[in-house]
């Protein structure tokens, strides 16, 4: 059975999200959970960020409307409304106060945890998951079915580890961390040393170690490796889609995102900030600046270094999208004079 979660005063709901509620007088009303304009009913609450949106949200039957204070003023006074400059950010956190707990508290029969783990309090530990010898559980920490937690790991507070992750040895999580399925944390970069007698490859040591640090959010297979020698670090509040893959040494700054299917090689560094779109290839030793914003695609040579608060890059190898811009049409522009001047059957020796 889904658990459900709690009914909550709006008022408490206002107050655990720096709301303004009004009416005052519906603050005992309870809500459940947050829901689109054409789902909702009187225990969900909807947002709205413009005029149009507003006036659909008030044609639904949410309980309770996320809105700015200027856009309420056309909203009737029994209208319940909570007051805020940021509705859809707002509703987002509103969405993760009224979640329910993902499970109960538990150490499942199933799971093998070994005798020197560190377990604090309310901690869930899924059949057939596996905590090697050595590892710290922080406060409220969930492990999934069928997850390894390899030796020595460290997982702080309230982290989330979902079904069949892998987490290598050594591998440290910050607080709050939440890691989806089948990701897999901490295995060894991809390094070698060619005999240039014989041809043949040998691993350069790949024992450094992983951090992770508090906030951040892993998607579904993704792989991040550790570092070769020192470490590998993704810095407080990244958010890594599906399927990304992150090398060795790599340092991922803060509150960067990245989309799905982006590879990043080896000792390559993102700023803060910065914003990385679906399927872009970054080569070994990259520096992305502060605040720069790679295109979906994106080709990336080692070495490089892309700068620019704000600056979006786009193309193979990646330039600012202006410079790209007018590279296409110059050769649109090309393409269609050779076009017009084909030679014709007499001038081809016909």
């Amino acid at each position: 059975m889904t658990p459900q979660p709690p009914n909550m005063p709006l008022r408490l709901l206002a107050r655990s999200l720096s709301c303004t509620l009004r009416p005052v007088s519906a603050g005992e009303q309870p809500v459940r959970g947050v829901a689109s304009h054409g789902g909702a009913d009187l225990t969900t609450v909807v947002f709205a960020e413009d005029a149009r949106t507003l006036q659909s949200a008030l044609l639904s039957s949410a309980g309770a409307i996320l809105t700015t204070a200027a856009l309420a003023e056309t909203v009737p006074e029994n209208r319940p409304v909570l007051l805020t400059d940021q509705p859809k950010l707002a509703f987002a956190r509103a969405a993760r106060v009224l979640r329910p707990a993902l499970s109960q508290p538990d150490i499942h029969p199933l799971a093998s945890v070994a005798p020197g783990t560190t377990i604090g309090d309310i901690v869930s530990i899924g059949p057939f998951a596996v905590v090697e010898d050595g590892v710290v559980l922080g406060p409220g920490v969930q492990i999934g079915a069928g997850a390894v937690i390899g030796r020595g790991c460290d997982l702080g507070a309230g982290c989330v580890v979902y079904p069949r992750v892998v987490l290598y040895p050594g591998v440290t999580l910050g607080r709050r961390v939440v890691v989806h399925a089948g990701a897999v944390l901490g295995s060894d970069g991809f390094g070698y040393v060619r005999d240039r007698a014989t041809g043949a490859y040998e691993q350069f040591p790949q024992q450094g170690t992983l951090l992770i640090e508090d906030d951040v959010e892993i998607g579904a297979n993704t792989t991040i490796d550790r570092g070769a020698l020192e470490q590998t670090r993704i810095r407080r509040g990244v958010k890594l889609d599906n399927l990304v893959h992150v090398g060795h040494n790599v340092e991922v700054g803060e509150d960067v995102v990245i989309a799905a299917q982006t590879g990043i090689s080896g000792s390559s560094t993102l700023g803060k900030g910065a914003v990385v779109a679906g399927q872009v290839g970054i080569a070994d030793h990259v520096t992305i600046g502060e605040g720069a914003i790679l295109g979906a695609q994106c080709g990336i040579p080692s070495n490089k270094q892309l700068n620019g608060p704000g600056m979006l890059f786009w193309g193979t190898p990646a330039r600012p999208i202006q410079q790209y811009l007018k590279e296409l049409a110059t050769l649109a522009r090309l393409t269609r004079r050779t076009r017009t001047k084909q030679p014709t059957g007499r001038e081809a020796g016909e």
